[in-house]
């Protein structure tokens, strides 16, 4: 019996332990579960991870690393591979880009790989700067790519995926072909500079190509995945470089390409209205001493103003390395910034309008957390117009940025130098515990990005706008003569009044903002519709 009574107790002990183990798992599961459970987000936002380019194509293709694993900075290179031959126009590995990467841990880094002056630059190239852009036509105003290097840091910094990984899907559609996307083929009509350029957009009878056609870019896929295979020295050195040199006229050298070198820093940590980009700072800072009113006029009378003070600051940036910079605090607080721009422009002359438009923005965030927006650029549409039949690489004209100097007769352009941008990546992350709001942002449009990454951010920080509604508002833009351009279907009672309050008034527009943004779990991706961009996720 006692027996009996011990072996009842064991099936008893062991029913109990079997009990306890499958609750304990249970729980756990339910634990986890709610972990990753996907909290109560609004239609079109997304669970894991996002991508907002300027062409859906290229978004999807981001998309696509991120589902295999990669990082947010592997899926932003894969997206500006695409948007090369998306939209070539804007960017390409023939210009250059600022990375702004914010990891999982909190910690931001900038890797700056815009162009620079080669050695062989005409230091007093600046005498002869044309009125716009689009006129810096040759190879005197290309500077040294730095596009490849840039990825190429970044993804050592970074990358979680094979580098080819992120060429693979571009390649194929560069060589095998396209349909031509809208706003490409909009500006494919205007082609008129180089016989090469032309030919490469044109058919077999010499017809220009339109929106809609085939188009394949068997060259640059050839380049493209020979860097894929062989690392980025294969842009810096060999035949690619050699072939670069040859179009360029001796402008380039093979030296120029080869000490190339891309920067990695840590980014300016500042509260909101302090991003790192001294002129967008300075504009919320000055907004937000303003911001006593509750009237819409008389916030963009305000905002306008800010805009206009910050024209003046642009005179005053420079490469660090080559010009003592102004502090980058003193640049965005008020009163400093004002003594700031008098000693800037006080016995200056020679002071013309500078206007850039062009470039495109990337904003990625991964499944763990990684944030990063990217801006590239050849610079003009189509850059310097300087097209390499043999590499199918089309180069940058951006030595022309250096020509808002204060004083174009008597300065001059050192080698190595990096023109100055208005490119601001953005990322952004709230102070409160836990994070709750998380953003990375960017614009496109030369001149106007920091008016339109402003505005978004004005929107959608203060006014409390969807990410969407944040960068789909009018927008206002000051240009370098102050005239005030207001975005078609601005309101015109705000226009009437902004009249009477003396300010001059244009329509002169354009620009570009791609975001994503991470709130309470749920994550938005915006593409601009002014670019009739689409943004993508899973």
């Amino acid at each position: 019996m006692a027996i009996f009574n011990r072996k009842v107790y064991a099936v008893i002990f062991c029913t109990l332990v079997v009990v306890v183990v499958v609750v304990v798992t249970v729980s756990v599961m339910i634990y986890r579960a709610s972990l990753y459970k996907r909290p109560n987000c609004p239609e079109g936002t997304f669970e894991h991870a996002a991508v907002a380019a300027d062409n859906v194509n290229c978004s999807k293709i981001a998309t696509n690393i991120l589902k295999k694993g990669g990082s947010a900075v592997d899926a932003t290179i894969a997206a500006l591979l695409c948007t090369s031959i998306m939209n070539p126009q804007s960017a390409g590995i023939g210009g250059g880009a600022i990375f702004t990467i914010m990891n999982s841990s909190g910690n931001v880094m900038i890797i700056n790989s815009r162009e620079t002056a080669p050695s062989s630059v005409d230091r007093t190239l600046l005498k002869s700067c044309p009125e716009k852009p689009s006129q810096a036509n040759g190879s005197k105003w290309i500077g040294v790519p730095g596009e490849i290097r840039g990825y190429e840091l970044a993804h050592k910094l970074y990358g979680k995926l094979n580098w080819t990984d992120l060429f693979n899907e571009t390649i194929k559609l560069a060589r095998e072909g396209f349909h031509i996307p809208p706003v490409l083929g909009s500006y494919i009509a205007t082609i008129n500079e180089t016989k090469s350029l032309k030919k490469l957009y044109s058919d077999k009878n010499g017809n220009l190509l339109k929106t809609g056609d085939v188009i394949k870019f068997e060259k640059l896929a050839d380049t493209l995945e020979l860097i894929a295979n062989k690392g980025a020295d294969a842009f810096y050195t060999g035949r690619v470089a050699k072939d670069l040199v040859d179009i360029s006229g001796g402008d380039l050298t093979v030296k120029d390409l080869e000490s190339y070198n891309a920067t990695v820093t840590e980014a300016w940590d500042v509260p909101v209205g302090k991003e790192y980009r001294p002129l967008l700072s300075f504009i919320l800072n000055f907004m937000m001493t303003k911001m006593t009113g509750s009237y819409k006029t008389m916030f963009y009378d305000y905002y306008i103003q800010a805009l206009k003070r910050a024209n003046k600051l642009k005179k005053c940036i420079r490469d660090p390395n080559f010009t003592p910079p102004e502090k980058a605090e003193e640049m965005t607080d008020i009163n400093s910034a004002n003594n700031i721009q008098d000693n800037c422009t006080r016995t200056k002359n020679n002071i013309t309008c500078h206007e850039s438009v062009g470039t495109t923005h990337v904003s990625a965030v991964d499944k763990n957390g990684m944030f990063v927006a990217v801006t590239s650029s050849i610079n003009a549409v189509f850059g310097s117009k300087v097209y390499s039949p043999n590499t199918g690489i089309l180069l940058n004209n951006h030595l022309w940025d250096f020509c808002g100097r204060v004083n174009k007769s008597i300065e001059e352009i050192s080698p190595g130098e990096r023109p100055p941008s208005s490119m601001a990546p953005v990322v952004l992350k709230s102070n409160s515990k836990p994070e709750s709001k998380m953003l990375a942002i960017g614009g496109s449009g030369g001149s106007m990005i920091t008016t339109g990454i402003a505005s978004a951010l004005i929107n959608d920080l203060w006014f409390r706008k969807s990410l969407k509604e944040a960068i789909d508002t009018r927008v206002v833009y000051v240009d370098c003569d102050n005239k005030v351009n207001l975005e078609p279907s601005f309101d015109n009672n705000v226009i009437k009044e902004l009249e009477e309050r003396g300010h001059e008034l244009g329509n002169r527009f354009y620009n570009v903002v791609n975001a994503v943004e991470k709130k309470d779990g749920c994550i938005s991706a915006v593409s601009d519709d002014r670019k009739l961009g689409e943004a993508d996720g899973y």
